[in-house]
């Protein structure tokens, strides 16, 4: 638990990372067509851009990460909160700015309510940067718990709804 006293922002750089990779797959698992679900996969492995089904326009993060909150709920305040650790940001100074602070109250509400429920704190009526440090493990295990389970549901050729 130490290192993670020690490095907060780089746990949710990761973390935000994870995220990420939780967002495409779930991206992927809502595409109806298989071929088209398989082409971006194969763009993927080779490291091209992912575009619209028969269209030049690209897939945006922000189309991916708003289908994933809407099945999740939370996806989009954390990976909004994560993006300001990975972007140079006022968040890389968060032993002196506590970075909860420097978000809106909806989006504290957010992540804080996600954290209580899914993970058991923090407790308190006004929690600080320092008191979500410790539940990081646990965030990125159940980021990384369901990204799993939906690259087995991709492996399996299943979609959302199966």
């Amino acid at each position: 638990m130490g290192a993670v006293q020690n490095l907060p922002g780089q746990m949710i750089s990761v973390l935000r990372q994870e995220l990420d990779s939780l967002v495409r797959a779930v991206f992927l698992l809502a595409q109806e067509d298989r071929t088209y679900r398989n082409r971006l996969i194969e763009d993927s492995v080779a490291g091209k851009r992912w575009r619209r089904e028969n269209s030049l326009q690209l897939v945006t993060d922000r189309e991916m990460v708003e289908l994933a909150d809407s099945l999740h709920g939370w996806t989009k305040s954390v990976y909004d909160f994560g993006c300001a650790f990975i972007h140079l940001s006022s968040f890389h100074d968060h032993q002196v700015r506590d970075p909860l602070n420097q978000i809106s109250e909806a989006e504290q509400n957010a992540i804080l309510s996600h954290l209580r429920y899914y993970h058991g704190g923090p407790n308190g009526a006004s929690p600080q940067f320092s008191d979500i440090v410790p539940l990081l493990p646990s965030v990125f295990t159940k980021i990384a718990d369901n990204l799993e389970c939906y690259i087995k549901s991709i492996e399996q050729n299943e979609g959302l709804n199966t």
